[in-house]
């Protein structure tokens, strides 16, 4: 039995077996660039399987070592790949400079930030594990670009039409390129260090050659526009890396644009923190002490059982420790399908996080209907459940040796879920005013009956609605 064949055997035990199936037979007969920094939305897509059972295969697949967990840091822009780590620890910046997009980003964790996942060379090895040897356009595809841009199949072709030159410089190497430069705005771009110049190319023609030298480093600085006629350059190109380097000189047209802005769905940072097979093997080592990453939009359910101490009283402390633990299991499998995670347990409170406000909602509606099947099959009103639900910004940070989250967005949705009445989920305007969530209440036939509500600790009233 080969090593290949022991591991695939392990994930199966841990993960869906239909999802382990694809992987292993993309492991077996796929392309080298199918196994590269895989896109686990794409993934299932393609292959039509459930996305989050896709991530978890990927995340068990990665503990055990079949493949490589990768966290990049990406420019909104151009979707190109501006750092990259095997932990989240590694987004450490308060700002990331895009070279090509001459512009400065500070990490949200919501689409600044993918998470990918590559076959091990223990298990496979692929031509990007070696990047170097890659062919320009392969180095361009597999390892600048994110597993968010959508590049064509005919993408070496295409880029030919906005293409003047590509060289391939290995350390210390220098070339001279002979160019025509025509009227148009023109970029000379390297992929490995992301050194960039922009030439805006104006005015009358000249006979007369123009020069420009530009030199490649990792520290390459920004530099101005610089601008030049129409007409022939001689351009001489020098690497002062330890790697090889891959400028280009190409079109800043609308063709080049179209083929930035395709984009498609991808695993980000903020899902997969989320996702509660992540946490539940990631559990210590997502976030340094010292690390404060924003997310722009999450959203926080609250819950907490009523009148527990009086259940401890009237059934026993072992009776009522099985109650509250069966509860507990209940909500977590629930949180766990709505694609999301468990932050934490306070007493009988549970904290969870969503991806998306239709998320929780639905997660809560299966949540209340669950306490009221448990009730009724033990004929007693025990499980009283109360639920709270707001979404907005958050940090998401490290307290307690557990990645947690802090600000006034997680205040404001404890503070509902301490209004609410058992059995009734209140939640606030930023939830029932998304289109899905509206859509969902509206569907179902559930009403909502909203009042405005001064909140301890929060400056201003905030607008409540009761989901009955």
């Amino acid at each position: 039995m080969s090593e290949v064949d022991v591991l695939f055997a392990a994930l199966r035990q841990a993960a869906d077996p239909e999802t382990v199936d694809r992987l292993e037979a993309a492991v077996r007969s796929g392309s080298d660039r199918d196994l590269n920094r895989i896109n686990a939305l794409a993934f299932a897509s393609a292959h039509h399987l459930d996305e989050d059972r896709v991530i978890a295969a990927l995340l068990h697949a990665a503990r055990i070592g079949a493949f490589e967990m990768t966290w990049n840091v990406l420019c909104p822009g151009c979707g190109g790949v501006l750092d990259t780590g095997a932990s989240l620890k590694s987004v450490d910046r308060d700002a990331y400079h895009c070279s090509l997009c001459a512009a400065g980003y500070e990490p949200t964790l919501d689409e600044m930030v993918e998470v990918t996942f590559t076959v091990s060379p223990r298990v496979r090895r692929i031509a990007a594990h070696d990047p170097d040897r890659l062919s320009p356009m392969e180095y361009y595809r597999q390892i600048f670009f994110s597993s968010g841009v959508d590049l064509p199949d005919d993408l070496e072709e295409r880029f030919s039409r906005i293409l003047l030159e590509m060289v391939e410089l290995d350390p210390g190497e220098r070339a001279f390129v002979s160019l025509q430069l025509p009227e148009q705005f023109v970029i000379i771009f390297d992929a490995v260090t992301h050194s960039a110049q922009f030439i805006d190319i104006r005015g009358g023609p000249t006979n007369e050659r123009q020069t420009l030298s530009m030199v490649i480093s990792h520290g390459h600085a920004p530099n101005e526009t610089l601008t030049m006629s129409p007409g022939p350059l001689r351009l001489t190109l020098e690497n002062h890396t330890d790697r090889r380097v891959l400028p280009n000189v190409c079109i800043a047209s609308d063709e080049l644009h179209e083929l930035l802005g395709r984009r498609r769905p991808f695993l980000t940072a903020k899902r997969l923190l989320t996702n509660q097979s992540f946490r539940d093997i990631y559990r210590t080592d997502t976030l340094d002490v010292d690390q404060r990453l924003k997310i722009t939009s999450l959203t926080f359910l609250f819950t907490d059982l009523r009148g527990s101490t009086a259940l401890y009283e009237r059934v026993g402390d072992l009776a009522a420790f099985d109650l509250v633990r069966t509860h507990f299991r209940v909500l977590q499998e629930i949180v766990a399908t709505e694609a999301g995670a468990v932050v934490k347990t306070i007493g009988d409170a549970v904290m969870a996080t969503f991806p998306s406000p239709d998320r929780a909602v639905a997660a809560a509606l299966r949540m209340r209907e669950a306490m009221l099947r448990l009730n009724a099959e033990r004929g007693a009103e025990d499980l009283l459940l109360k639920i709270g639900i707001h979404e907005g910004p958050c940090l998401a940070v490290n307290m307690n040796d557990r990645q947690d989250y802090f600000g006034q967005t997680v205040n404001i949705a404890s503070r509902v879920q301490g209004l609410a009445e058992p059995q009734v989920i209140l939640t606030t305007e930023a939830v029932v005013g998304n289109e899905q969530v509206s859509r969902m209440l509206r569907e179902s036939g559930i009403s909502s009956v909203s009042r405005m509500q001064e909140l301890q600790g929060i400056e201003r009233e905030v607008r409540i609605f009761a989901l009955s």
